[in-house]
């Protein structure tokens, strides 16, 4: 599996008046920063070591590193201010905000990633603690846009290549033959996501951690409203790529047994039409590697949208 396509940044290659923020939110020098490798930020993300002990997690990013970036951290930021303390989520301690960097910083979990390819037992384990969450976050604790204002650019991936088959080409002639019945499907993906609860939206291995006691969830800047089992349809493209079958696992899924099996293929659609869209497009600055990443979950989620339709 192709991850940790961000290029990071050290804390020393964070600005000064940054590093000082973050400092003060802390109350504490850092002696050291240990940079995370999993996901694709393209800037800070450490977890820090204290003058008088603590410990915490940041993570810092400027405009001129990826403009969408920072835009994401003011996203998350909203979010983990406005949900209750009581979740398997970090709590944030403070952010900064000069309209150029943006730092968060949260709480730090001492826990590890799951495994890659997935282990079993650790796969029973998030699933378990997925559904858990999806039931406390019915109805949305807070207030969030809907999923389907993904369809304005991200999810009509196969709609827009369909419309220039020419840019498809790199799929291949086998994608490329079927543009038009993917797009058709693709087009009800909005009603069939429609839902109460707060989704985390880019629910993968390296935005989970594993703690003895807890199931934590981390990185939450694509929250928002939708149906209670999309983030677990999210997720499982990544591990299928990695030998998970992603059917079996579905199937016993309780928020999904109440799924309309259609409305579930066609947002299984959209998502593999973002991925392989995305694909072949240049990569975001600093995000060399997410474009093959893209790729590898596009794959294997159209392969799952082949054992579903045919």
């Amino acid at each position: 599996m192709v991850n940790g396509g961000g290029a990071r940044l050290g804390i020393d290659e964070v600005p000064e008046r940054v590093r000082r923020a973050i400092e003060e939110i802390l109350g504490a020098p850092v002696v050291a920063a240990h940079s995370q490798p999993g996901g694709f930020s393209p800037g800070l993300a450490a977890r820090l070591v204290l003058a008088d002990g603590r410990r915490a997690f940041a993570k810092a990013v400027g405009a001129e590193r990826n403009p969408d970036a920072p835009v994401f951290h003011r996203r998350e930021v909203e979010v983990l201010a406005a949900l209750p303390p009581d979740l398997p989520v970090p709590r944030l301690l403070g952010s900064y905000d000069d309209g150029d960097w943006v730092a968060l910083v949260v709480e730090d979990v001492d826990g590890e990633a799951p495994a890659e390819p997935w282990h079993p037992a650790q796969l029973a384990r998030v699933v378990e603690a997925m559904a858990e969450l999806a039931d406390r976050l019915t109805p949305s604790p807070i207030a969030r846009g809907p999923v389907a204002s993904l369809d304005e650019k991200a999810f009509r991936g196969w709609r827009t290549l369909a419309a220039d088959p020419s840019a498809a080409a790199p799929l291949g002639p086998v994608v490329c033959a079927r543009l038009d019945e993917l797009a058709a499907i693709e087009e009800g993906w909005t009603a069939a996501a429609e839902g109460r609860s707060l989704v985390h939206g880019d629910l993968r291995a390296d935005n989970i951690l594993l703690t003895p006691d807890e199931v934590v969830f981390v990185d939450w800047p694509h929250a928002r409203i939708g149906a209670p089992w999309l983030d677990l349809l999210f997720l499982l493209p990544s591990a299928a790529a990695t030998g998970t079958d992603p059917e079996e696992v579905w199937a016993a899924y309780p928020p999904a047994r109440a799924a309309d099996p259609d409305a579930v293929t066609a947002v299984l659609v959209a998502l593999t039409g973002f991925f392989l869209r995305q694909s072949v497009l240049p990569p975001p600055p600093n995000l060399e590697k997410v474009r093959a990443f893209q790729r590898v979950q596009g794959e294997a989620a159209l392969r799952w949208v082949d054992a579903r339709i045919r």
